[in-house]
């Protein structure tokens, strides 16, 4: 199995960590997305006040997210246009 992959729960097959995919903090989410963790401000507006929600979640005080959600996200609004 290669380093930084597991088993799947049923099928024994390999899948990436969660860590992997896993951004904790709105500067980690911004820098992601926008480039720059000066943008967190705009994280905390997607996610609660915009008309589209980021997909977002929070880890008790944590705002969190998937990097392979914010990238479907991310693709669903080019495709929205």
């Amino acid at each position: 199995m290669q380093e930084g992959m597991r088993a799947g729960p049923a099928t024994g097959e390999a899948c990436p960590a969660l860590a992997d995919d896993l951004l904790r903090g709105a500067d980690a989410i911004a820098q992601f997305v926008f480039g720059d963790a000066g943008q967190r401000r705009k994280v905390y507006y997607y996610a609660s006040e915009a008309k589209v929600k980021l997909p977002v979640f929070r880890m008790g005080n944590v705002i969190c997210a998937r990097k392979s959600r914010l990238i479907g996200w991310i693709e669903m609004q080019e495709g929205a246009q």
